[in-house]
């Protein structure tokens, strides 16, 4: 699968080229703000001004909506295809989209308005879900459903999201510094970005995609394993030939913790001489662009005379494990490269892009689809938040953890405690993976979480519900219950749609490190009302049609 085009949107610029000066140049989008997006606190962060808001605003949309529009229709003008085509799909990257509004009827927007006819997929799978939507996309395309993939990304700074952060103790007042000694936290940021992929070999001087993976830490649902498990997993996925990679994107947040432990499953993959670059320095933390904007940056750089960039901000290696990063400017002339991003719920991601197609496993082939087959099936229906308690109660009863769960989270546990019972037989490792739908994503927490922060004389930023504000936490928790290191993986739709679950199922069957799979729909508009349908998969094998 190779790229034809992209864009970036931010506060650095509006196109890719404008981006990439603009960092070539060492300008960061950083600055300090006092008390602003109804935050009562100061704060660094990445933040659009209102001249440019008003170029990229579209009349009828929300300001997300038209961030994201702009985006797709930028790198669309740089690209034929064909937008209406059924083997064209739209794939939107987004930790939070517009609160309040679910996130598959904005995608739905935003496909209607670039011509997109089918539907399109919301990747929820909190700060890895720029890097998943690409892996999403490959997998699509090796399965044989798509021949384009108009992959994008994106994230608007509010109230929600930054006193969330704050609340957490894992902002910075100064710009952050990547790996080093003395960094202090993240900074936010705000961006979108956008890739097209075709299915296929492209031209000599194209960057194809070709190999990515999921996996988690199952460790904390908000901070990460001490030694990378889960990083470490993703990345041996992708590594060899380690003697052809010029660089490894880090997420490179500055907090503490994170920094250290990418550090240390570098170091365990065999890594540590292939150099890193961070670029929050330049755009802060820019969440569902992320995966996609670095992406970008990464191989522009390196297609102009193979620039590794500095990583801004740094100075003095603050992290145990063997890396090697600079605050200059490198060079290189090798031709691939690694993404790497990590996040809450213990998910890890990886993908490899090169200027050689297929440097990784077989080439994609038109209907290399596995056949799965359904052991077992959990339904509930209609099910409140107390009758789920009692359910707990009398069927489980020796998790104490399950009481500081959200509702979303609390019926995946208890579904998937219903559905595991029968087969404790069944290896639960990093074979085994857990991929939900849902159409409301977080819509409970969200509230109960707004809730803390919509008084400004009572304001009590909640880091517990913070947390839960991500669909994906409910992945991690049955990560976490049965100790499972496979691809966690959270996807939303306009609607439940049986078939295209199906079809993501089957694309992340792909990945030959996963045997078995929970999956299903799972959703929790309110604490009434709550429905889950999932089911126990098996990979039975793989085939070919042409």
């Amino acid at each position: 699968m190779h790229l034809l085009s992209t864009n970036i949107t931010s506060p650095l610029g509006l196109t890719t080229e404008q981006n990439y000066l603009a960092v070539k140049a060492g300008r960061t989008a950083l600055a300090h703000h006092q008390c602003c997006r109804g935050v009562p606190f100061p704060f660094e962060a990445a933040l659009f001004t209102e001249q440019q808001w008003e170029e990229i605003r579209t009349e009828g949309f929300t300001p997300f909506e038209s961030l994201v529009l702009h985006s797709v229709r930028d790198a669309l003008s740089r690209a034929t295809i064909d937008v209406a085509s059924p083997r064209t799909i739209l794939i939107l990257s987004t930790t939070k989209g517009d609160i309040g509004i679910p996130p598959g009827e904005t995608a739905t927007r935003i496909a209607h308005a670039v011509g997109v006819r089918t539907t399109p997929i919301v990747v929820c799978n909190a700060c890895i879900s720029g890097v998943a939507a690409q892996v999403l996309a490959l997998r699509m395309t090796e399965a044989g459903y798509c021949d384009t993939a108009i992959v994008t990304g994106a994230d608007v700074q509010g109230g929600f999201i930054i006193s969330g952060f704050q609340s957490l103790k894992a902002l910075s007042e100064e710009p952050c510094r990547p790996f080093d000694a003395e960094r202090l936290g993240l900074n936010l940021g705000e961006a979108a970005a956008t890739m097209i992929y075709r299915r296929g070999e492209g031209g000599e001087d194209a960057w194809h995609l070709t190999a990515g993976a999921v996996r988690n830490d199952a460790y904390h649902i908000s901070g990460p394993h001490p030694k990378g498990e889960g990083c470490l997993r993703a990345l041996q996925q992708v590594a060899a030939p380690v003697e052809q990679l010029a660089v490894i994107g880090v997420h490179g947040t500055a907090t503490m913790y994170n920094d250290q432990m990418e550090s240390k499953a570098i170091e365990r993959a065999g890594l540590s001489a292939v150099p890193l670059s961070a670029l929050k320095g330049y755009y802060g933390h820019t969440m569902g662009a992320a995966g996609l904007l670095e992406t970008i940056i990464t191989a522009r750089a390196l297609d102009d005379g193979g620039t590794i960039l500095p990583s801004l901000g740094y100075h003095e290696r603050g992290v145990s494990g063997k890396v090697l990063i600079s605050g200059e400017a490198l060079r290189t002339n090798k031709r691939d490269f690694i993404k790497m991003l990590s996040g809450f719920g213990g998910c890890n991601g990886a993908i490899r892009l090169s200027k050689q197609p297929h440097t990784q496993g077989q080439p994609p082939c038109r209907g290399r689809q596995p056949v799965t087959k359904a052991l077992a099936t959990v339904k509930l229906s209609a099910i409140s938040a107390d009758s789920l308690s009692e359910m707990y109660k009398r069927d489980i009863g020796d998790y104490p953890k399950f009481h500081k769960m959200d509702h979303l989270s609390r019926l995946a546990f208890v579904a998937t405690e219903k559905l595991l019972k029968d087969h404790p037989a069944l290896p639960c490792d990093d074979t085994m993976a857990v991929i939900l739908f849902n159409r409301t994503s977080s819509v409970v927490a969200d509230n109960a979480y707004a809730a803390t922060i919509s008084d400004p004389g009572n304001y009590y930023p909640s880091p517990a519900l913070f947390v839960h504000t991500l669909p994906n936490i409910s992945t991690g928790e049955v990560a976490l219950r049965h100790g499972l290191h496979g691809e966690t993986s959270f996807f939303i739709l306009p609607a439940a749609d049986e078939h295209l679950m199906q079809r993501i199922l089957r694309a992340a069957m792909l990945d030959t490190g996963t045997h078995h799979a929970i999956a299903g729909w799972i959703d929790c508009p309110d604490t009434e009302a709550m429905n889950c349908e999932l089911t126990l998969y098996e990979a039975v094998t793989q085939c070919c049609q042409g």
